[in-house]
């Protein structure tokens, strides 16, 4: 690797970063429209590029997290993003990250014998004698099953239409279901399809940053939070709470729309209604597994114990305006 750069990673290792799984900040600011974000939504975000390492070009991907008040996060990810080259191999505490503060729309990261720049859609890494050491640019991930169809066999919870088919469910901004709801319906073995879109509230940190969650029969929670650019814990999105974090911290910027994809077989019960296996599910978010054939030994916190019956999908509201989209469930 060039020297330059190889100094700059280290420092940026070595340099203190502000957690962010602290205290929520409940009365932060919240946005729920990317338009009305700020400058600070604008420069956060995912970025893909290459470095000179040895004489040789090695990809690399960076999260770029908003962390409020012109304050940011970056952290570097070997082979590219989360789920796009980056596999969860290494350990999140030994990922590179650095901190840098916004002015005239953009941050800079100063280091031994060089500058890097995020703005205008890219990071530039540029040595002192102006050789350019590598480029990051912008990128928007879209889940590959945004807007999937429901199949005709399929049980429709939610197209943007009406709220009817869950209690207490509610349409916000025209055609989108609020969380604190469950259906009406009841279901056992199943698959199912939704889509979620946290809200961006950067001075807000850990479970205070767009909580919610999909509560699987309303009994076993799979996380919904803005974990955007953390390690991926149990109670980070995607984690399912208190009995697995995910593979790969697959969770996309906030106010992006977002996927679940869940497969999911029941907990089995004998005449006498003694459990004699356990519930299984695999997970796969914005189109990557993330939870395979999981087994489920019991249920998770806040809402229903196991039982034999049928339950509800229930969506966690935690006061923060966290929303859904196209839900659907075809059963086994």
């Amino acid at each position: 690797m060039q020297r330059p750069f190889a100094r700059f990673l280290c420092a940026a290792l070595l340099a203190a970063v502000t957690p962010l799984a602290l205290l929520a900040a409940d009365d932060s600011p919240t946005y729920t429209n990317p338009k009305e974000a700020g400058p600070d939504y604008a420069l956060q975000g995912e970025y893909v590029g290459e470095v000179n390492v040895d004489g040789a070009k090695v990809k690399y991907g960076v999260q770029v997290i908003a962390l409020g008040k012109d304050k940011f996060q970056a952290v570097t990810y070997p082979g590219g993003l989360p789920g796009d080259g980056y596999s969860g191999g290494s350990s999140y505490d030994d990922l590179l990250k650095a901190e840098g503060t916004a002015r005239n729309g953009k941050v800079e990261f100063k280091g031994e014998d060089f500058i890097a720049t995020l703005g205008d859609g890219k990071i530039e890494v540029v040595a002192d004698n102006g050789d350019e050491i590598g480029t990051f640019k912008k990128v928007e991930r879209k889940s590959p099953t945004l807007g999937k169809k429901a199949p005709e066999d399929a049980v429709v919870l939610f197209d943007g239409t009406t709220a009817d088919k869950f209690e207490n469910g509610k349409i916000v901004q025209e055609d989108l279901l609020l969380a604190d709801c469950y259906s009406k319906e009841k279901f056992g073995d199943h698959t199912m399809h939704l889509e979620f879109r946290t809200p961006f509230k950067p001075e807000a940190r850990g479970q205070g940053r767009g909580n919610s969650g999909v509560y699987i029969q309303s009994r076993y929670e799979c996380q919904v939070l803005d974990s955007f650019g953390l390690s991926g814990e149990d109670n980070e999105c995607g984690g399912i709470y208190k009995v697995s974090q995910p593979k790969v911290n697959m969770c996309y910027p906030p106010l992006t729309w977002q996927t679940y994809d869940i497969d999911f077989t029941a907990a089995k019960y004998d005449a006498e209604g003694k459990k004699t296996d356990n519930a299984r599910v695999t997970i796969k978010q914005n189109g990557v597994v993330i939870h395979e054939d999981l087994e489920l030994p019991q249920e998770t916190p806040g809402r229903h114990k196991e039982s034999p019956e049928k339950d509800a999908l229930y969506l966690q509201g935690h006061g923060n305006p966290v929303v859904f989209r196209n839900i659907w469930v075809v059963e086994k």
